[in-house]
């Protein structure tokens, strides 16, 4: 079952649920934005991404920070997807990260794009 996210319900009342690539870019998301520790019973779910917005984005962060999200995504999510490229790059005050993924499920390719900073 691929629940929506943020959860919510359809129209006629009950669990939202929505395509495997959503449900997908919408786990992703949700790796990226939180942080480790944030879930109790998953303390070391999460790459800690959204709390770069404070630090001093540098390339050396952004490279450090491209193998977080890499090992992240192959601890929590391989059983669905295929790292292809975890790319992460810093401008100004802005953190982009780019990763790209084929579906286990149905060998689709996708590329999901998200920011982070001043300029997101």
């Amino acid at each position: 079952m691929n629940l929506q996210f943020p959860y919510g319900f359809s129209a006629n009342g009950w669990t939202a649920q929505t395509s495997l690539a959503t449900h997908v870019a919408d786990m992703i998301e949700q790796l990226l934005l939180t942080s480790p520790g944030e879930r109790v019973n998953r303390p070391t779910f999460g790459t800690g991404t959204a709390q770069l917005v404070f630090a001093g984005i540098s390339d050396s962060l952004a490279a450090a920070q491209q193998q977080i999200i890499q090992a992240s995504l192959q601890q929590w999510l391989s059983d669905l997807i295929k790292v292809q490229a975890v790319t992460v790059t810093s401008e100004e005050s802005t953190l982009n990260i780019v990763v790209q993924y084929i579906i286990l499920q149905t060998q689709q390719q996708q590329t999901q794009q998200v920011s982070f900073g001043v300029s997101a």
